[in-house]
């Protein structure tokens, strides 16, 4: 459809939105939503078919200002902290999806350099886990409990000790999305290599089962938020790098602000994964096997449920483009 056509079939209706949003307009929740959804189809349309037209700012601007009064209406009856969970952060992960996506594929990509050089390189895993680490976990193998070094200290006491570190990469995860997305990218290298060799370790000395049922028991929610919150520190950076439409410092405060409920949203998985690690996989060798991989099990469905899946079936009943 040519640009002119577009215009002048869909002209009433941002008139209309215009109206209801800006000149404070009484309509219903639903119908003001349904607007809505209608403005950002047609804003998903511009972008693509006439990605350096003026309509597609003049869009930008009205669904903007349009957001808040529209999900401020709908929240009106709604638990705020339901509402954050269950529906802000579904349509924040389903429109950044490709930086989520991106995440994975570094990371993976990280964690497989960090395998091939382990395997190809004797010193590797001391250059990386440190001399003391090694040292203490061979002791630890060889007096039959592997992952013994991570036993000590009280459960409340490691809870905490847990959560704050794992707070603390997830901040720096995030925020070195300021250095246009490179810093964020440092940290995930630097992790994705260190989980790696860290199971290929205990690969070698035929302790990997120990290292899967003691490791990824909290592993698997602390590893997935870390991705997460990388993804989050690349949406920072993409919006300083491509602004699109927007002038950009408007474009990074959009960024910023979506990023950072991206973060937001990861602290339960974070919490949890303290109290998993605090009270859960320290008993990891007198639990059978199949409640281990059970709780692994259980971890990685519900999380990817959240960020993966959920966010589709969230945008779907927003009526978004599929």
């Amino acid at each position: 459809m040519r640009e002119v056509a577009f215009i002048k079939q869909n002209k009433e209706k941002w008139l209309e939105f215009e109206q209801v949003t800006l000149n404070n307009q009484k309509k219903d929740p639903d119908g003001l939503a349904e607007l809505h959804i209608k403005i950002m189809n047609d804003l998903a349309y511009a972008q693509s078919f006439y990605p350096k037209s003026k309509v597609v700012t003049y869009l930008n601007k009205l669904a903007k200002t349009s957001y808040e009064k529209v999900y401020h209406t709908k929240r009106v009856d709604k638990n705020v902290i339901l509402y954050f969970f269950f529906d802000t952060v579904p349509l924040i992960s389903y429109n950044y999806r490709k930086y989520i996506y991106i995440s994975f594929i570094f990371f993976f990509c990280c964690f497989f350099i960090g395998l091939l050089s382990t395997f190809n390189d004797e010193s590797f895993a001391r250059q990386i886990l440190g001399n003391d680490y090694i040292d203490t976990t061979l002791e630890n193998i060889q007096s039959g409990d592997a992952l013994a070094i991570y036993k000590g200290g009280s459960n409340w006491g490691s809870f905490i000790g847990i959560f704050d570190n794992n707070l603390r990469v997830g901040l720096n995860m995030f925020l070195s999305g300021l250095l246009v997305g490179i810093g964020t990218g440092f940290y995930i290298v630097y992790n994705g290599i260190m989980v790696a060799v860290f199971q290929a370790f205990f690969y070698q000395h035929n302790s990997f089962l120990d290292s899967v049922k003691g490791i990824w028991i909290h592993g698997t929610y602390e590893i997935f938020g870390m991705i997460i919150e990388a993804a989050a520190g690349y949406i920072i950076g993409a919006s300083i790098l491509f602004p699109g439409a927007y002038k950009r410092f408007e474009s990074f405060k959009i960024g910023m602000r979506n990023a950072f409920i991206l973060f937001l949203s990861t602290i339960p998985f974070t919490i949890a994964a303290a109290v998993l690690e605090g009270y859960v996989t320290r008993y990891y060798n007198i639990m059978p096997t199949f409640v281990c991989f059970a709780i692994i099990l259980f971890c990685l469905a519900s999380i990817s449920y959240y960020y993966l899946y959920f966010p589709f079936k969230v945008a779907k009943k927003h009526g978004l483009r599929l």
